[in-house]
């Protein structure tokens, strides 16, 4: 099964890659490794996890917001190389999720798109992380996840 049939089997149509809000690229390519810029939880062009986590962004919606993250860098990644089919591995996630002094659940949060990529992509989909807690983010997003991905 493709990776595309596989995120129609889910019910999941990706998305027109959400542009820049800033002066960056969201992917660069060097070699068989595509380096895609931190993508935030943006849905029909509305932030759907916004805040601090878990006091103005709860828990449920927070890990949505990271699944949504995923599927936008799914997204932009389609964009660059065509077909998803050329993913050869997931390499690595940074995750910034804002939250509050004392919130020690990144992880769980994050979780939300790692779970997700290991859901379509099986093995490729398995990948290295960090989930760091950060205090703002643009756009009052309560998560930002970038990506590392190697292709053929």
């Amino acid at each position: 099964m493709s990776i595309e049939e596989k995120l129609q089997e889910l019910g999941i149509e990706l998305p027109t890659p959400p542009t820049p809000q800033g002066s960056y690229t969201p992917v660069v390519r060097t070699g068989n490794l595509c380096f895609i810029s931190g993508q935030l939880p943006m849905q029909d062009g509305q932030l759907k996890a916004l805040g601090s986590v878990p006091d103005k962004c709860e828990m449920d919606r927070a890990i949505e917001g990271a699944r949504i993250c995923a599927i936008n860098i799914l997204a932009q990644l389609k964009a660059q190389i065509g077909s998803l089919d050329k993913i050869k591995k997931i390499v690595r996630l940074n995750g910034y999720v804002q939250s509050e002094s004392g919130f020690y659940n990144h992880a769980q949060v994050l979780n939300g798109a790692s779970d997700f990529l290991a859901e379509v992509l099986g093995e490729k989909g398995i990948h290295t992380r960090v989930a760091i807690g950060v205090y703002e983010l643009p756009l009052n997003a309560s998560m930002e996840i970038d990506a590392i991905i190697e292709v053929e």
